[in-house]
């Protein structure tokens, strides 16, 4: 036995048989029926040549099958590579190649893309394609889902696992093409899954702690995020090694999320900042919903903007409404916590256990001063397949190494820290620094205004402007005079958007973070409204 994701699930399965494990859509598995299905499922997979240290590419939207998948990959000791489902064939082929892949598992939707990509991947030997009612034609050699289940083992017969195992996470953060950021399965699991008390700090003694737990409180815990998005995985897995129910939604939908809650009674609601908090808290307020089983409310991986936060507040005042904040590259680094009538003055949470700032000079940084933000201990051995990024993402301070993401924060005098964004968003506009999240939270505190994305745009006179890419509420203007005399009282006049684009739909990510790429291709193709 050891501190490794598969064992982790085991030990839960062995403690909480006829439990609820997960529900998606009308499909429900108790932790019995998903124990069995998954070793069927890791069986087929080992026939086609699966074992550990293999990469299996999982391709496709949240479905009971991909939560089986992906258990499934773990206890044959191979590892899981997330590909988002919005890929087309060379974003596809890019991830297959980069990441080695010798399985992929995909929903019967995908069918044509992956029928173009395969031919030019031949190290792909094995093929599952989770049934979605598309009706496409498989690939040559595909096996479909209930086939490789019906026809494999449903013993639970693999060998001794190790916390030495590999788990890995694809990112692409804001820029550039995805990235493997590849972690041991207990540096993991402390960083980002319960190893660690985010409130307390005490680290969890030994392997069955998260079922003694579980054995002291049953939660039902909604997981709205895509799967393929860290974030989700990290709501899910926990929740799983404590025998919790695990809600998934199988396409992000406002009032079938509210449906969700009232009729799995869901106690603990995760999201991701306020493409989905936003949705969530105002199809609530305009519609019929109870909402009483909810005791907690959490963003992960991305902040709530002031008025986001402030709204969940008012409607759910004796709710625990928290921020958790980290990335695949150093885990949890900080923790938030909003209560009735506490300010709600930005990104600002405590710090968590081996979280760092340091300054220029790699130095901790003093209190007011601006710097990157680090996490040591338990962290990533690098990037997959990339010695150079490998290196520039540690640094020894103190003698001690840490993580460096490129996220930026500030020491504050009462020991907590304000997050400042990525380095590589940060404007300089005529040698002041603005971070894009600081007036994304001003912009969407403006009652007209629904979601909003800053950047830099090119300046011959400052060398950037900040620029405001805004989409207003349904059936309402943004006046933009009213908007700037807003920000003024919110945000300095330097830090208020020269340029304005009005957009019917701001882009982000698939899990929900501001898509800076798109923005930045945006501002350049089309002329500003306000300029």
């Amino acid at each position: 036995m050891a501190l490794n994701i598969a064992d982790l699930f085991e030990h839960a399965v062995d403690a909480f048989a006829q439990n609820l494990a997960v529900t998606c859509g009308d499909e429900e598995r108790t932790y019995a029926e998903l124990e069995e299905r998954t070793n069927r499922l890791a069986h087929h997979l080992a026939s086609k040549g699966v074992g550990p240290g293999s990469h299996v590419g999982v391709y496709g939207r949240n479905s009971m099958s991909l939560v089986e998948t992906i258990i499934a990959i773990y206890k044959l000791r191979a590892v899981f590579i997330n590909i988002n489902y919005r890929y087309v064939a060379g974003e596809l082929k890019y991830v297959l190649d980069d990441a080695e892949c010798v399985a992929l598992v995909h929903d019967r939707g995908l069918c044509d893309i992956v029928a173009s990509v395969l031919p030019q991947t031949p190290q792909v030997k094995g093929v599952v394609v989770i049934e979605d009612g598309s009706g496409l034609d498989l690939a040559a050699g595909a096996v479909p889902f209930e086939e490789a289940l019906a026809s494999s083992s449903p013993v639970r017969d693999f060998g001794e696992r190790s916390a030495d195992d590999i788990y890995m996470l694809y990112t692409g953060g804001t820029t550039g093409f995805p990235k493997g950021v590849v972690w041991r399965h207990e540096d993991v699991w402390r960083a980002l899954g319960g190893g660690i008390d985010h409130v307390s700090g005490e680290v969890l003694k030994d392997e069955w702690a998260h079922v003694e737990r579980g054995k002291q409180l049953h939660m039902t815990r909604l997981c709205i995020a895509p799967l393929i998005h860290g974030s989700a995985q990290w709501s899910l897995l926990p929740s799983l090694f404590a025998g919790e129910t695990v809600v998934l939604l199988p396409r992000f939908d406002p009032e079938l999320m509210w449906r969700e809650i009232d009729r799995r009674k869901v106690n603990v609601v995760v999201l991701v900042g306020d493409a989905m908090a936003r949705p969530f808290i105002e199809t609530y307020l305009a519609g019929d919903y109870d909402g009483s089983s909810i005791f907690s409310i959490s963003t992960n991986a991305a902040v709530f903007s002031p008025s986001v936060k402030e709204q969940i507040v008012a409607a759910f005042p004796h709710a625990l409404i928290s921020e958790a904040v980290g990335s695949s590259e150093m885990g949890f680094v900080g923790l938030g916590f909003k209560t009735p009538g506490a300010d709600s003055d930005g990104p600002r949470v405590s710090a968590g256990p081996h979280t760092i700032v340091i300054d220029e000079d790699g130095k901790k940084a003093a209190p007011g001063v601006a710097g990157r933000l680090g996490r040591g201990v338990y962290i990533p051995l690098g990037y997959y397949k990339d010695p150079v990024k490998t290196a520039a993402l540690f640094q020894e301070v103190d003698g001690v190494r840490y993580a460096f993401s490129g996220d930026w924060a500030r020491y504050e005098e009462d020991g907590t820290i304000t997050l400042l964004g990525r380095g590589n968003t940060c404007i300089n506009t005529g040698g002041e620094k603005v971070y894009p999240e600081e007036v994304e939270g001003a912009l969407k505190a403006h009652p007209d205004v629904f979601d909003a994305i800053v950047v830099g745009v090119d300046d011959e006179r400052l060398g950037q402007r900040v620029g405001a890419i805004i989409q207003a509420r349904p059936g309402r203007t943004v006046d933009l005079s009213a908007l700037d005399a807003h920000l003024r009282n919110l945000v300095a006049g330097y830090k208020v958007p020269r340029s304005i684009w009005l957009v019917d739909q701001v882009g982000r990510t698939v899990s929900g973070k501001q898509d800076y790429s798109w923005a930045k291709r945006f501002v350049e193709e089309h002329a500003p409204v306000s300029a």
